[in-house]
């Protein structure tokens, strides 16, 4: 099921075409996703929803290039990348895509200035300008009071936060959420997703995130809904 936007005309930047997901174990077949065809458009504010068990965090990790169809095409950019190699992929990944998670997924005993250059360190960008860089996104999530500070000197909020800057230290095409609200009180679940909205509307930012609650999925331009593996229409 999909709600309609006025930017389902702009251009697409990744599509998914018949991609299946199996998973085998003995003589005992699963089918994590089922034919599944998708096209993410840019400047599209996407929800991914369904129960547990749908499918929905296998096509978050498809989308993002972290796990690899079964079956089917996955385009980038008009681009069919199915075939690539996992090096290949993972420089993709790295400036095509942001990623944010539950978990924060943040070095424990690194600053928050440090985990916001990780995506940087393996650039070309001089090393000066790095840290520039890196300081920019903490100002644009406000957290440039806590650049010294180790994560268990933040809230979960901050934290999450942090992990934002680092999605988009990048300046990638699709910032990809899985869950982002889901380790935080509530009000700092509104707070994360009051900024996505803000990166959406005010830089165009593609946003997609994954999410298990109905009320936050319909917070998007458009939801799509996933069960036993097949997008619901």
């Amino acid at each position: 099921m999909t709600k309609s936007s006025s930017q389902n005309s702009s251009k697409t930047i990744l599509e998914l075409k018949n991609i299946s997901k199996t998973y085998f174990s003995g003589s005992d077949t699963f089918y994590a996703l089922k034919n599944v065809s998708l096209k993410i458009n840019k400047g599209e504010f996407i929800s991914i929803t369904g129960p547990s068990g749908s499918g929905k965090s296998t096509l978050m990790h498809i989308i993002g290039l972290l796990d690899n169809p079964t079956s089917g095409q996955i385009l980038l950019n008009g681009q069919d990348i199915s075939n690539l190699k996992e090096h290949q992929l993972a420089q993709i990944r790295n400036v095509t895509l942001g990623f944010v998670f539950q978990q924060f997924n943040l070095l424990p005993k690194t600053s928050t200035l440090e985990n916001v250059l990780l995506p940087l360190l393996y650039s070309d960008v001089p090393k000066k300008l790095r840290q520039q860089m890196a300081i920019e996104m903490l100002i644009k999530v406000n957290l440039q009071d806590k650049l010294p500070n180790t994560p268990a000197q933040l809230s979960g909020g901050q934290q999450q936060r942090v992990a934002i800057a680092r999605a988009l230290i990048n300046n990638p095409q699709i910032v990809l959420a899985d869950e982002p609200t889901g380790n935080l009180d509530s009000k700092s679940g509104i707070e994360i997703m009051k900024f996505l909205h803000q990166l959406n509307k005010e830089e165009g930012r593609t946003i997609v995130f994954v999410t298990h609650d109905m009320d936050l999925a319909k917070q998007a331009n458009r939801t799509i809904i996933i069960k036993d593996g097949k997008i619901l229409k």
